[in-house]
């Protein structure tokens, strides 16, 4: 979690707020993250399959801080690259890492054909307090999508081939949005459009929020982000709250803190289907209400459970059910 591509970034119509969610005019994406171990490989392409049934517009795989998964991740995303119709979008993180580690894991992609990232920081190491970036390191989002850019621009001047493929496959770079702010980095919203406008002046093409549990904060950060001069689309990163252990780890990985009337409805469910449904129902209202606010489309944080989060985009309309 924060942790088209096609050719072009994901620019849809918004919808028009007296009318249900069309397909038509809403992206539909999802975030997967790489088995931990190999004898859960087979099960994490059952599940990929899944996905694929109901055509999103990309999948998102992550990249752990510090290059951890470097490797699997990067298995799937040029797997899902060669062999399916899906755009995967490689996450990449640069923090602690030297330049020139980063621009290797750069051009691996792009001579795999990938044409879509994720621009994050990433993570400090959560033991050293007193940690910094070293010097010379690439040391911030929005140096990585410089970065990113460079190592294009350079493989462009140098190649024909290079030049080509950029023009009929444009390179796409998505960031990371904080709606509520950046906990970890202690940041307020209006501080976050101020990153959010120096990503876009490097050179992203879209952004992809961080997980938010009240439509009004989305939509309250887009008109900031509007405002100051952000352009770029902005999609609504959504988790559908189906468990509360679940829901008590992502409040922990990210600082977003749930509301108390979620919690409580969660444990108050008779059983897990119940609080599954309950976590639907959340869900599916804020996905409404960010949608008829004029989203370009929503993006599922899945934690690879993504049944829930299929049943709440079927409940409004935009994906065909599929069967478990």
């Amino acid at each position: 979690m924060i942790t088209q591509p096609s050719s072009t970034a994901p620019v849809a119509s918004a919808p028009s707020t007296n009318r249900e969610p069309s397909r038509v005019h809403t992206t539909v994406s999802f975030e997967v993250m790489p088995p931990r171990r190999a004898e859960n490989t087979p099960k994490f392409w059952k599940m990929i399959d899944k996905l694929l049934a109901v055509q999103p517009d990309f999948i998102s795989v992550t990249y752990g801080a510090g290059g951890k998964n470097r490797f699997s991740a990067r298995d799937i995303v040029t797997r899902l690259s060669r062999d399916t119709p899906i755009n995967p979008i490689a996450h990449l993180t640069c923090v602690g890492t030297s330049v020139r580690t980063v621009e290797s894991v750069i051009e691996d992609y792009l001579d795999a054909d990938v044409r879509a990232f994720l621009a994050l920081r990433g993570d400090p190491p959560a033991d050293d307090p007193h940690w910094r970036p070293p010097l010379g390191g690439v040391s911030s989002a929005t140096e990585l999508v410089a970065l990113i850019r460079s190592v294009e621009t350079r493989r462009c001047a140098a190649s024909g081939s290079a030049a080509l493929r950029a023009a009929v496959s444009p390179l796409t770079i998505s960031v990371a949005a904080f709606p509520s702010g950046n906990p970890a980095a202690g940041t307020s919203p209006e501080q976050e459009v101020e990153r959010l406008l120096l990503k876009q002046a490097a050179g992203a093409s879209f952004a992809i929020t961080q997980l938010f549990w009240d439509s009004q904060t989305y939509i309250s950060f887009v008109e900031k982000a509007r405002q100051a001069g952000v352009h770029i689309p902005i999609l609504a990163g959504l988790l559908v709250p189906s468990d509360l252990k679940r829901l008590s780890r992502t409040s922990e990985l990210t600082g977003i803190v749930p509301p108390d009337s979620l919690v409580e409805r969660l444990r108050k469910a008779d059983d897990a289907e119940a609080a599954a449904l309950a976590g639907i129902d959340e869900a599916s209202r804020i996905a409404r209400e960010v949608l008829e606010s004029g989203a370009p489309g929503l993006h599922l944080y899945t934690y690879n459970k993504p049944e829930h989060a299929l049943a709440m985009l079927g409940r409004n309309g935009l994906v065909e059910s599929v069967a478990s």
